[in-house]
């Protein structure tokens, strides 16, 4: 089952998150950063638990981020992650976003879903203020890719 985040979800949340932020597969994320943008949140639930989730972040009228995409390394392969995906998709066109963007380190997922790479350059400078905050500044070694909706 798909729904929205709540604040329950969090740490749960955090935990997956930080399990491939680990592995160098994403990006961390604090327990402030994910209670500061709960509303961003969709999660998928199984038997009760936080099994992955994904954010939509608008950073424009026209432009909305999809991050911190992660499903449970045992139910992997099963779809849910093109799922999460496209429930923030659904919500993207609810709120008349027009393009999307993702800067991952698996640009296959989302080009599976319709997405194209492009060069960071592309993207408006205003994404780059929480880029400037994170470890691997200026040296990003995540694909951006965009949608247009």
């Amino acid at each position: 089952m798909i729904r929205k985040a709540t604040v329950g979800d969090i740490k749960a949340i955090q935990e997956l998150i930080n399990f491939y932020a680990k592995l160098d597969k994403m990006l961390p994320r604090s327990l402030n950063e994910l209670y500061e943008n709960i509303r961003d949140f969709f999660v998928c639930e199984q038997e009760g638990k936080v099994a992955g989730c994904v954010a939509l972040h608008v950073t424009w009228e026209d432009l909305a981020e999809i991050r911190s995409l992660v499903v449970a390394e045992s139910i992997q392969k099963k779809k849910l992650g093109t799922e999460l995906v496209d429930a923030a998709i659904a919500d993207a066109k609810k709120l008349n976003i027009k393009r999307l963007f993702a800067l991952t380190y698996v640009p296959s997922f989302f080009e599976k879903l319709g997405f194209r790479k492009i060069e960071h350059s592309e993207l408006p400078h205003k994404i780059w203020s929480e880029c400037i905050k994170c470890v691997k500044f200026p040296d990003c070694e995540e694909t951006a890719l965009v949608k247009d909706i």
